[in-house]
């Protein structure tokens, strides 16, 4: 079912409606609005948490997931009234969520002037399951932080994944249900981290991961070791700190991807990061593979890969074509206004159109090179 966000005097927007379809797509060049999108939705979860559930009492700027400053700071500069609104209905059904703020300058909580909900506008929102990665992910490190109450009761990753890895020592025997999730490699076999140390060896062919409880500490540890097939002699496992960034970077992507369940919300940043370019083809499939399954996922990339990886999992049948909802935002100059395009793809993967900017710039530079 497709929703559409309306954001208005919030940011890098004055007024946008962008589709939200099972899988939607964030890109285009930096400022012009991709991480606006995410954090507009980000603020309604982070009001919502700081409430306990209850009935949004104001928008809250300053909190777990995102740091946006004061109302000065989130006010649009073009604006011509001092609302900002977030607006999302459905094109099939009577579900609607309206949230509009007051205005105050010097306050990190809008206070709500009038808000509505019926229905469940965006899958995932306010319920468990919910998972914001954002660009800033945990890095190789020596051990990564524990907490109870977030992984075993929110089953929440962190921000910046930097639970990943006490969520996969609670969680590493948890049932892959979808078929479409499993790696191929390892269909049989339906555990968390089987699936995961499946899919992490697409990122680095032979590496596997393991955690480990720091005693006495409220602390866990990485550890990679590779398989024969690597071509890396010997099976004594390597610190996070001895192995490639990209296999600590991408490991919150796999899991929020295989982990979380039908109906939940993920918003990721940069799914890339990190990543050779075989490693961001099996992301962004695994992306598809996700929405495919059920769980609401909004992802802002510079990847043309990883939008490769998507298009192939649509032409493979994985996912259907208007299940993927592709915005590419550009601006022709500081002070214009984001330009939005959205291309289309088609069963067979094809794009309807190539806004210019959008993943162009390896035919550009090409062109420069044979001039």
């Amino acid at each position: 079912m497709k929703k559409e966000l309306h954001i208005h005097n919030f940011k890098a927007f004055k007024d946008i409606s962008i589709e939200l379809r099972p899988l939607t797509l964030l890109s285009g060049q930096n400022g012009s609005g991709k991480s606006t999108t995410l954090q507009a939705i980000a603020l309604l979860r982070q009001s919502m948490d700081a409430n306990g559930y209850s009935n949004l009492h104001g928008l809250l700027l300053n909190g777990e997931l995102v740091e946006l400053g004061t109302g000065s700071d989130v006010l649009h500069n073009e604006h011509d009234d001092e609302t900002i609104s977030f607006t999302v209905n459905s094109k099939a059904s009577d579900n609607y969520y309206i949230y509009e703020t007051s205005y105050s300058s010097t306050s990190d909580v809008l206070p709500v002037e009038h808000s509505y909900r019926k229905g469940n506008p965006i899958p995932g929102l306010y319920e468990p399951g919910f998972q914001y990665l954002r660009a800033d992910r945990i890095s190789p490190a020596v051990s990564y932080p524990k907490s109870h109450h977030t992984v075993s009761e929110r089953k929440f990753l962190g921000t910046r994944g930097e639970y990943t890895a006490h969520f996969l020592s609670l969680f590493r025997d948890e049932q892959i249900t979808d078929s479409a999730r499993r790696h191929p490699s390892a269909s049989s076999t339906h555990g968390l981290l089987t699936q995961v140390n499946a899919w992490l060896q697409e990122v680095s062919p032979g590496a596997r991961v393991s955690t480990e409880e720091v005693p006495r500490t409220d602390f866990m540890r990485l550890e990679y070791s590779y398989g024969s097939t690597s071509g890396i002699r010997g099976n004594n496992p390597f610190r996070a700190t001895n192995v490639g960034f990209g296999l600590t970077y991408s490991l919150p992507i796999i899991v929020a991807c295989l982990a979380s369940p039908k109906g939940s919300l993920v918003m990721l940043e940069n799914p890339e990061a990190h990543l050779h370019p075989q490693g961001q083809i099996a992301i962004g499939g695994l992306i598809a593979r996700a929405a495919a399954c059920g769980v609401q996922v909004l992802v802002e990339t510079h990847s043309d890969h990883v939008l490769n990886g998507i298009r192939i999992a649509v032409k493979e049948g994985v996912i259907p074509n208007t299940a993927v909802g592709l915005n590419f935002f550009n601006r022709a100059d500081a002070a214009s206004q984001p330009i939005h395009s959205r291309p289309e793809i088609s069963p067979s993967g094809r794009l309807s159109e190539w806004p210019d900017g959008f993943f162009d710039q390896w035919d550009k530079a090409l062109d420069r090179i044979l001039d």
